[in-house]
């Protein structure tokens, strides 16, 4: 995990180190893929560092859920879009999971209260075009399948240009915290 949150119940950011070897790729028998792990699911430039590393199929384990800050907010259609937009701008399918259950728990690094956090169970695998193939929710129990055709994937990335057209030497602002021009 490369990121962490610091909002109100999930405080990750307090209690675990964040990665430093980067965003990686792995081998499998089936496929390249890339892993996102939880708050590194917010991060365009994870998925896009996952994809030119040669990533194949971009998966994001999480545990995402109420927000104990906010009763009233549900962040769950807010990071489907933000899946499917890293699908669609990568061309790449991509697979999101989440745990779900519920905990308490007391106590935080600067301030002590209580709070509950229910994880939900919210998956979905997308296509190249961020399209949701198949999903499913914390209503009901589900078995998803999804059939995909990652040498077809891989042609239409190449078609789109999204890589070949890239321009590097405009990002460089990337590498700064507050979008300033880096110093040479």
């Amino acid at each position: 995990m490369s990121f962490f949150s610091s909002l109100s119940g999930y405080q990750g950011k307090f209690y675990f180190d964040p990665g430093d070897t980067g965003f990686k790729v792995f081998q499998t028998k089936f496929a390249e893929i890339g892993v996102g792990i939880s708050w590194d699911r917010w991060f365009p430039e994870a998925a896009r560092a996952m994809v030119l590393q040669g990533a194949e199929i971009l998966f994001y384990p999480t545990a995402i859920g109420s927000e104990p800050q906010d009763e009233g907010l549900d962040s769950c259609d807010h990071w489907k879009r933000v899946m499917q937009g890293h699908a669609g701008a990568n061309v790449i399918s991509l697979y999101r999971n989440s745990s779900c259950f519920s905990f308490h728990f007391i106590g935080h690094i600067h301030q002590l209260y209580m709070s509950e956090i229910r994880l939900n169970i919210n998956i979905l695998v997308t296509g190249p075009t961020g399209k949701i193939v198949v999903s499913a929710n914390d209503k009901e129990e589900a078995v998803l399948n999804a059939r995909l055709d990652l040498d077809k994937f891989k042609a239409k990335r190449s078609r789109w240009g999204v890589f070949r057209d890239r321009r590097p030497d405009l990002y460089k602002m990337l590498l700064t915290l507050d979008g300033s021009k880096p110093s040479s």
